[in-house]
């Protein structure tokens, strides 16, 4: 007989395995910019949410701890923008892949102070709100580890594809390059060689005027 209770357990360390994703709390100075950058596929969910920590926890968060946020895919396009917040959140589907870039710039203020964010960045199966789905398909929660475990496998599937195409693309910058790079090295040598051939033209004909040879 199956044990039920092994194979949920696999399957939960799987889920949480699949949710893995991008949270970070990083220090950021008034007058400073800060990026960070998250690789993602085309037509891929990506939700993220940041937040200020505040210094005098029970306190009101300080005027000075504002910051303004964009959030801009590789080709310059703009997805979320949040100007003089102390927290927001976004979420989109990626139309473009490559690397998207969440910038997070302070105001100027003197004295400097120093602001605490912290950012969390989910993309493709862990962008997903398990727990509304559960609620809302009434699934057991058995099936629930099974959808986890399908959508797990469905985009290791996709990012498996993703990277070859990654691959075949540098394949065929280097393939490119050592191509170039070949031209270059024969141009280099023909005038190497044009110049040691003008070299010696122009001594032979000064020693001929000179009447030495």
């Amino acid at each position: 007989m199956v044990n039920h209770r092994h194979i949920l357990s696999v399957l939960v360390i799987v889920g949480f395995l699949s949710t893995i994703a991008q949270s970070v709390r990083f220090d950021l100075q008034s007058g400073h910019t800060k990026c960070i950058a998250e690789d993602i596929k085309s037509n891929s969910m990506t939700v993220g949410k940041y937040s200020i920590v505040n210094p005098n926890e029970g306190h009101p968060m300080p005027e000075s701890h504002k910051i303004t946020v964009r959030v801009t895919s590789a080709y310059g396009n703009n997805y979320h923008y949040a100007d003089h917040v102390e927290s927001s959140q976004f979420a989109f589907q990626a139309v473009e892949a490559g690397d998207y870039m969440a910038c997070f710039w302070a105001a100027d203020h003197k004295p400097q102070t120093t602001v605490t964010i912290d950012f969390d960045w989910k993309s493709g199966v862990a962008a997903k709100d398990w727990t509304n789905v559960a609620k809302k398909g009434s699934v057991e929660v058995l099936e629930l580890e099974l959808k986890k475990l399908h959508e797990t496998v469905t985009s290791i599937h996709d990012e498996m594809f993703y990277l070859r195409e990654r691959e075949q693309e540098m394949q065929e910058l280097n393939r490119s390059t050592n191509s170039r790079m070949a031209w270059l090295g024969f141009f280099s040598l023909a005038v190497c060689l044009s110049v040691a051939g003008l070299q010696l033209w122009h001594l032979k004909t000064f020693f001929e005027k000179k009447k030495l040879i």
